[in-house]
C-alpha cells in the first residue's frame, strides 16, 4: 500500500494535490489510477504533465498526483469542480493542496444510542457504508459506539447525514406533538370523558417533554454537532450571540448530536430574534464544518502506564493551547479540535512527550 511519504521528495509537495472523492470498489487499482491520470493532463481541466499518481493511499478514496509544474498543480487547485469521466457517472472530485499539516485521515468515535429506539443500530450502520463506502467502520459495540475512518470530507458527510436523521426525526416529533395538542384543543369535551372513564392521560399520545411545557416554551430548535457547540461554547461565540439577540437556550446533549432550543429572553420581543440568532448559529457552525478539524487519542486497550502518559501529555499541553484547541477528556478516550496545523502541532508533541518519558 503506498505511503505518503513516497511524495515527500524534494519540492514534489509544492507540486502535488491531493484528490479526493474517487469511487471505491467500482474499479481495479490500476484502471482508477489511469483514469485519474488522463484527468489531470486534459487541459480542459487546466491538467498537465503528470509525474506520478499514488493509488491506493492508507486512506480510500484517497490518491495524490505530482505534476511536472507547480504551476498546473495552482491551476488544478483554482479550478472549481472536476469529474472523473463522462463514462464514470457524476462523481465530482475535490482537489486540494498537498501539506504535511493537513489530517487527510481522520479517525473519529460516534455514539448511535442515540437513534436507538427509532430504528435498528445494524441497520442505521449498512446503510451508512452504502451511503459513504469510502468509510471503514469497526465492529457496532453494546453501548452504540462505533470507530470511523476515512478522510475528513467523508467523516464530515457522515456527520452531515446523522445530523439530517436527527433533525428529521425531532421535526418529526414535533409535528406529531403540535398535531396532538391540537386534536385536545379541538375536542376538549372527548378528552375529559375519556379521562373520567379512564386512567389513561387525556395526553397520553404526547411526550413527556410536551406535557411539561418544554415544547410550547421553544421557538426555534437546532440540532448541530456537539463537537461543533462546544467549540462555539469555547470561543465565546456562543454567549455573544445569545446577548446580541436577546435570547436563551436549553441545550440537550446526546453524544454526537446537541439539539437547542432558542427561546426570547422576556415575553414581547420580537420573535424573529429566535429564528435569527438560529440562522446565525447555522451559518457560523457551516464554516467550522471546513475548518476545524479532530484527533482522538483512544485509552482502550493501553496499559495504565501509558494511559496515564497520554493525559499528562495532554494536560500540561492543553494549557498552552487553551485559546487555540478544545481538549474533551473522557474515560475512554481524548478529543482534540481546532485548525489542522494546532491539531497537527498538539499531537505531534503529545507523542514527543510520550516517546521522551519511556525512555
Amino acid at each position: 500500500m503506498a505511503s505518503v511519504l513516497n511524495v515527500k521528495e524534494s519540492k514534489a509537495s509544492e507540486r502535488t494535490v491531493v484528490v479526493a472523492g474517487l469511487p471505491v470498489g467500482l474499479f481495479s487499482d490500476l484502471l482508477l489510477t489511469t483514469l485519474v491520470k488522463r484527468h489531470f493532463q486534459d487541459i480542459q481541466n487546466e491538467g498537465g504533465v503528470v509525474e506520478n499518481v499514488i493509488y491506493p493511499t492508507r486512506t480510500m478514496g484517497i490518491a495524490y498526483v505530482t505534476f511536472k509544474e507547480k504551476k498546473v498543480a495552482e491551476n488544478v487547485i483554482r479550478k472549481k469542480k472536476h469529474y472523473l469521466a463522462e463514462k464514470v457517472g457524476p462523481i465530482q472530485l475535490t482537489v486540494s493542496h498537498f501539506s504535511e499539516k493537513v489530517l487527510i485521515s481522520v479517525n473519529a468515535i460516534l455514539d448511535l444510542s442515540v437513534f436507538r429506539g427509532q430504528f435498528p443500530l445494524e441497520s442505521l450502520v449498512r446503510d451508512l457504508k452504502k451511503k459513504i463506502p469510502s468509510l471503514c467502520f469497526s465492529p457496532l459495540k453494546q453501548n452504540g459506539r462505533i470507530s470511523v475512518q476515512g478522510s475528513f470530507l467523508a467523516i464530515k458527510k457522515l456527520k452531515e447525514s446523522l445530523l439530517f436523521k436527527a433533525s428529521s426525526l425531532l421535526e418529526k416529533n414535533r409535528s406529531c406533538i403540535s398535531e396532538a395538542e391540537k386534536r385536545s384543543r379541538q375536542s376538549p369535551r372527548r378528552s375529559l370523558q375519556r379521562s373520567n372513564n379512564s386512567l389513561e392521560s387525556p395526553r397520553s399520545s404526547v411526550p413527556e417533554t410536551a406535557r411539561r411545557g418544554e415544547t410550547a416554551k421553544c421557538g426555534e430548535t437546532l440540532v448541530l454537532d456537539t463537537d461543533v457547540f462546544l467549540y462555539l461554547k469555547k470561543n465565546g461565540v456562543y454567549e455573544s450571540t445569545l446577548r446580541k439577540y436577546h435570547v436563551l437556550c436549553q441545550e440537550r446533549v446526546e453524544g454526537e448530536i446537541t439539539t437547542i432550543c432558542i427561546k426570547n429572553v422576556r415575553d414581547g420581543l420580537r420573535p424573529n430574534n429566535e429564528k435569527l440568532a438560529k440562522e446565525y448559529f447555522e451559518k457560523y457552525s457551516h464554516a467550522l464544518h471546513f475548518e476545524l478539524r479532530k484527533e482522538t487519542f483512544d485509552l482502550e486497550g493501553k496499559e495504565k502506564r501509558e494511559r496515564g502518559n497520554i493525559k499528562l501529555a495532554c494536560e500540561q499541553l492543553s494549557l498552552r493551547y487553551h485559546q487555540k484547541l478544545l481538549v474533551n477528556f473522557y474515560k475512554t478516550h481524548i478529543d482534540i479540535i481546532g485548525s489542522s496545523s494546532d491539531v497537527y502541532s498538539f499531537k505531534k508533541e503529545v507523542m514527543k512527550f510520550i516517546r521522551q518519558t519511556v525512555r
